[in-house]
């Protein structure tokens, strides 16, 4: 099929990719000459895995434009990929979204299927419908489908290729059969439904991880209070399938584009029609609490932190990606700089864009042994495996003051006992005995 895709951000650049990957000829468009440029010579605008060895493979398939009436004029399909950005209110921006919409209205001139794969407030495909019909220059038959995307960064590509369902929002079968010509050949099972019901499907399943993990931040930090272990406890959980292993991992809350920001949205949306979702209300307020909950262990061994040598290790807000939006490296690193800290800053990938925000308040290490090189605290924000992989006794050896306040629990309770270091996690109960054992298969022996 000949398809176009609006946006070459992570859904907009992964969805087109992916696409050409089981063979279609796709035309990503958008308004950014550079990463247009960049795009042309196989170099993906973003840190993902895979994306730039399938953009290679598939260069024949892949157009990449700013022309989006060239693109747009006769293809099969559009897909809007474009961003939703949170506004003042925690309510989605539909301004990209309008703009593209419009824009295709005045440019098509066969009939087509339009594919909303943005994250939207619930009834924005039949708005999207209706301003595209009012905005036509061609008699054509226009159907606008919703098909939110469940990508994670880092896994983006996999995400999309093995997705464990196609979600269709659809209001007529000439929309269906559009849509299964162009995800037939990824053998994944679709879930039709109707548009509104497929766009809070999106913001149900996103919100509910969210609360997921905000649930079982909570508990880690009862846990620390009642000296229960919070691994022990989400081992115990995640064996009932009920419940599930995934998304119980203690840390310092959640960041990137997604979860922020659809948790927000979905609290606007009910308040906006009078109802308050009362979980989802929490899960935003232990978010940002859990945000700081390093600089508050911190606390209790420095009460200030005036002229101290402090290490960060992990700048985005998860391993596999350059993204910092929502990180928790950018609350905690200014409250470090505001009280006199000296900052030095150690991440694969993320330190370009952090520079970004920060040129020259911090200082960037190409490596985890320069970064905590005579430093008094180390703070650990992501658990990429470099910081996994490290060598605990070198905090020993190298820093000044070895403390290690570790948010994504990194270490083994015995190995940071044996090395010398104060070692500080989220929910884990001091060391004991038992933790040089298994004790999970302690339970089968007689």
């Amino acid at each position: 099929m000949k398809i176009a895709v609006a946006g070459t951000g992570y859904v907009g650049l992964v969805t087109a990719v992916c696409l050409a990957e089981k063979s279609h000829m796709v035309t990503c468009v958008d308004i950014n000459q550079v990463k247009i440029d960049l795009m042309k010579q196989g170099v993906p605008p973003i840190y993902e895995q895979d994306l730039e060895e399938l953009m290679i493979k598939n260069k024949r398939k892949l157009v990449y434009t700013t022309d989006y009436r060239e693109a747009y004029q006769s293809a099969d399909v559009i897909i809007i990929g474009v961003g939703t950005p949170e506004k003042k209110d925690g309510s989605a921006s539909l301004r990209y979204v309008n703009e593209v919409a419009v824009q295709i209205a005045k440019t098509i001139e066969n009939d087509c299927v339009i594919v909303i794969k943005s994250t939207v407030p619930v009834g924005t495909n039949d708005k999207i419908e209706k301003l595209i019909r009012e905005n036509l220059s061609h008699n054509v038959r226009v159907d606008v489908v919703s098909n939110p995307e469940f990508l994670a960064q880092g896994t983006a590509i996999k995400d999309t290729l093995y997705a464990q369902r196609i979600i269709l929002g659809v209001e007529s079968e000439y929309a269906v059969q559009k849509m299964k010509e162009v995800y037939d050949n990824f053998n994944i099972p679709y879930v039709i439904t109707d548009r509104r019901s497929a766009e809070m499907i999106k913001y149900a399943s996103n919100d509910f991880l969210a609360l997921k993990i905000s649930y079982i931040n909570e508990i880690a930090n009862l846990c620390e209070i009642v000296d229960a272990n919070i691994e022990d406890v989400t081992k115990g959980m995640g064996m009932d399938p009920r419940i599930g292993d995934r998304f119980l991992n203690a840390g310092v809350g959640y960041g990137g584009s997604c979860f922020p920001k659809d948790t927000k949205a979905l609290h606007w949306l009910a308040n906006f029609n009078d109802y308050e979702i009362k979980t989802i209300k929490a899960t935003i307020e232990v978010n940002e609490n859990q945000k700081i909950k390093l600089i508050k262990k911190a606390r209790k061994y420095y009460e200030s932190f005036q002229g101290l040598e402090v290490a960060v290790l992990g700048l985005t807000f998860k391993p596999g990606t350059d993204d910092l939006r929502e990180a928790p490296s950018l609350v905690n690193i200014p409250i470090l700089l505001e009280d006199g800290a000296n900052v030095r800053v150690w991440d694969p990938v993320g330190s370009e864009n952090f520079q970004k925000e920060f040129l020259n308040e911090v200082n960037y290490c190409q490596t985890i042994e320069e970064a905590i090189m005579n430093a008094d605290l180390c703070l650990i924000f992501t658990e990429w495996p470099e910081v996994k992989q490290f060598d605990i006794k070198k905090y020993f050896e190298l820093m000044n003051h070895p403390i290690v306040i570790d948010g994504r629990n990194c270490y083994n309770l015995l190995d940071a006992e044996e090395s010398g270091i104060i070692y500080d996690s989220i929910g884990r109960k001091k060391v004991s005995k038992i933790d040089s054992l298994d004790r999970f298969k302690m339970i089968t022996l007689k």
